[in-house]
């Protein structure tokens, strides 16, 4: 029996190392008694000491995901009370996504596991053939050049 998934499919591939990935990050969270800190929290809370209150669809932006993405992630750092959601006193259409004095003084260990994260992930890629970071983007930049759907449309007329 196989115990990885199948290297030709690469989104269950891709899906698999996250999980490993962000799995130990989040262990690490529960460790330090931060069991409802999640990992894809630190970027939106580094975007936020960075620039200040974002609206969802900014704060999206600075972080590199969806709307959606940002949304859910945004409401889910509310209920573990990282952030409020306040509206904005220059468009009362929009609401401002802000961190909570919890959040503030939660700094230390967050800012702590990311230096420890970041040095884990160079060692990482010491042992890889290149870093996977740089692999990434450049997956990322080649498939904004020709999406995907393309790719597999021009080989699946071929059959």
């Amino acid at each position: 029996m196989r115990k990885h998934p199948d290297p030709v499919a690469v989104g269950t591939l891709l899906r698999h190392v996250l999980d490993l990935l962000d799995g130990d990050v989040a262990k690490v969270y529960e460790e330090q008694g931060l069991a409802e800190y999640r990992p894809r929290f630190s970027p939106v809370v580094r975007a936020l000491l960075a620039e200040g209150p974002l609206s969802v669809r900014d704060l999206a932006a600075a972080v590199g995901v969806t709307h959606s993405a940002a949304s859910q992630t945004a409401a889910q750092m509310a209920r573990a009370g990282l952030v409020t959601h306040t509206p904005d006193p220059r468009d009362a259409r929009r609401r401002l996504v802000e961190l909570t004095p919890r959040a503030h003084a939660l700094l230390p260990q967050i800012e702590a596991e990311w230096d420890a994260t970041v040095a884990a992930m160079a060692e990482l890629d010491a042992e890889l053939s290149m870093p996977l970071a740089d692999l990434l983007m450049e997956v990322a930049e080649a498939v904004r050049r020709r999406p995907f759907r393309e790719r597999i449309a021009a080989t699946y007329r071929g059959y």
